[in-house]
């Protein structure tokens, strides 16, 4: 009998500050007793709920089952810096610059965005969780701008237009000095990102799609022609099973020793007062990613996303084990703290309100998986931390898959490499944290 039995469960260090902020969701609907369904979706994130509503539209009077171990915007789905970014964003590169066929890679990104875009039209999702408002790469030293300038020059062999931002201009837009410049490119989508999950998943129960919570997978495994997923309060069978569940695919057994778990670290505001506003300045809605992949990510929202806060993202470490520890976390918020206030001085010393770790996982060669696992098993896991458009693409591609299509997504995935090993333990975790923490160090004022 072939069986796949859960050796980790999902473990999540802080509050997922976009679900906080936002109204409290009603109580959750968990598995109990035992069920069947066409298909079971494992995970509840961006590529599970992208992979439902692509079954939705290529099979709709299929039973469709999803699976999530928590709450709906609780795990990656709501830690995550809501970016939904249609041009290359190679975070191992310099300068974001991909290696691969990068015209390629943003027409897939951009039918993530699509997909993204008419499940809100139709779903009624509120529009201030899908913000196409572009977003801005800060540059403070000379080498920084010298990769936007490298990253600009790219984007035009590819027919993609951007603008260059002045010091004066990004204070316009940040009410911060501490930008030198900065390149702006209108394709981003900037989500509320637990907003947007929340209403994809009641978008999805509206259309039928059965939706349990706090309905942890233990495992699944072959009886018959189908499988049993079994939850601990109860069990599914079905003869297909779509994995979206990131790096905890290898919690599954599946790619062990090729996935590198990933934490980056990220705090947010209160909701600010009318006195901070004002000495804040600049736009009520904007994004700033780093011109280098390891400085440090900043957003502000207005009250159309849960008040009026600004966001900050930086320090990464990986941890094998797939928990970021309280010490990570700590190390991480003085970090962000300082960053805060060298961007924000007229801020200096505001008291965070949340502080969290999000995960995130990558391969060496920068591949996903999303592939027939066994018979009756589709993947669309390893996101590379590009977990929103790179969900959304892996999701639609594992239940095409699964229903037997293809698309340039599939063709596209399943012409991938497996996952390169990863160094041995205990090289590999203190090898890859030393090298993060260098490249923090040289990119400390991004």
């Amino acid at each position: 009998m072939t069986a796949f039995n859960v050796k980790r469960r999902p473990f999540h260090r802080g509050p997922a500050a976009w679900n906080e902020i936002l109204d409290p969701q009603g109580p959750a609907h968990s598995l109990s007793g035992d069920i069947t369904a066409d298909f079971v979706v494992v995970g509840g994130g961006f590529a599970g709920l992208s992979a439902a509503r692509r079954l939705t539209q290529l099979q709709p009077s299929a039973r469709v089952v999803v699976l999530e171990a928590g709450r709906l915007a609780e795990g990656a789905a709501g830690r995550n810096s809501g970016f939904m970014i249609d041009l290359p964003h190679e975070l191992t590169s310099e300068d974001y610059a991909g290696s691969g066929d990068d015209r390629t890679l943003i027409a897939l990104n951009r039918q993530a965005i699509a997909f993204a875009g008419a499940a809100v039209d139709d779903y009624g999702i509120d529009p201030n969780y899908f913000d196409p408002v572009g977003k801005v790469n800060g540059a403070v030293s000379a080498t920084a701008q010298a990769h936007n300038r490298s990253y600009a020059k790219h984007l035009q062999t590819l027919g993609e237009v951007s603008e260059v931002l002045d010091p004066q201009q990004m204070y316009e837009l940040t009410g911060s000095r501490h930008y030198q410049s900065g390149l702006y490119t209108p394709g981003t989508v900037m989500l509320q990102p637990a907003g947007y999950i929340r209403g994809l998943g009641q978008g999805l129960c509206s259309h039928g799609v059965q939706i349990y919570e706090q309905s942890a997978v233990t495992g699944f495994a072959r009886q018959g022609s189908d499988w049993l997923v079994s939850t601990p309060q109860g069990s599914v069978s079905t003869p297909r099973v779509i994995l979206t569940v990131n790096g905890h695919l290898e919690s599954f057994g599946i790619e062990r020793g090729r996935l590198m778990q990933l934490f980056l670290f990220a705090m947010m505001t209160p909701d600010l007062d009318l006195d901070a506003l004002q000495r804040l300045g600049g736009q009520p809605r904007w994004g700033v990613t780093p011109s280098d992949p390891m400085g440090t990510t900043m957003r502000r929202i207005d009250t159309g996303q849960g008040g009026n806060r600004i966001i900050t993202r930086t320090c990464a470490a990986l941890r094998p084990g797939m928990v970021a520890s309280e010490s990570d976390l700590k190390r991480a918020a003085r970090v962000m703290q300082s960053k805060f206030d060298q961007r924000f001085p007229q801020l200096a010393g505001l008291r965070m309100e949340y502080a969290w770790a999000g995960h995130l996982c990558l391969s060496m060669n920068g591949v996903s998986v999303m592939r027939q696992i066994d018979a009756g098993v589709t993947s669309g896991c390893v996101q590379n931390g590009l977990g929103t458009a790179r969900g959304t693409l892996t999701g639609i591609g594992a239940a095409e898959l699964a229903c037997g299509e293809t698309s340039e997504i599939t063709r596209h995935f399943t012409a991938e490499a497996q996952p390169s090993k990863l160094p041995p333990q205990p090289f590999r975790e203190i090898g890859a944290n030393m090298v993060l923490r260098w490249k923090e160090w040289k990119a400390r004022d991004e």
